[in-house]
């Protein structure tokens, strides 16, 4: 048997690429309620197209995120006739919640809750959930989009 006709090793290959390398989804709902639970459910179902399983701890804060934040933006931030938008993205283990509002003289900011007020604390399990948080001015027309950014570790 020559060196040429020896029996071909096999490696295993390990991935070096993330288990999402980028994925990107945008759309716009309602500025109601039912705008929001759709919206969330939405995303509930991308993410499991992305491969963060329903049920899994990454899975149930992500859409909780959704949730609060449209909320918040159907709350707070709704004009009549104008939409809200919610964009997801992910690269590598990191993922984006983005949503906006027509509205852009309120601006989000933390508040501690009250036990005679409803309310008041959809930013702070945002804040407590997320490894960081934030918002900016719409740059094409009223409005602000808030975001909120988790580092996702999956086994």
């Amino acid at each position: 048997m020559t060196s040429n006709s020896s029996p071909l090793l096999v490696r295993p290959i390990h991935p070096t690429q993330p288990r999402f390398p980028w994925h990107h989804f945008t759309m716009r709902f309602s500025s109601t309620p039912r705008g929001a639970r759709l919206a969330r459910h939405l995303a509930g179902e991308r993410l499991d197209a992305w491969g963060i399983p329903y049920g899994s701890d990454a899975h149930d804060v992500l859409t909780l995120i959704v949730a609060e934040l449209s909320a918040n933006a159907v709350r707070h931030g709704r004009v009549p006739g104008r939409d809200l938008r919610l964009r997801l993205s992910a690269e590598g283990a990191t993922l984006r919640v983005e949503v906006t509002d027509s509205r852009g003289e309120s601006t989000p900011a933390l508040a501690e809750p009250s036990i005679d007020r409803d309310g008041r604390r959809g930013l702070l399990l945002v804040a407590a959930l997320t490894d960081r948080w934030g918002w900016y001015p719409c740059i094409d027309g009223p409005g602000k989009t808030v975001w909120a950014v988790l580092d996702v570790r999956l086994s």
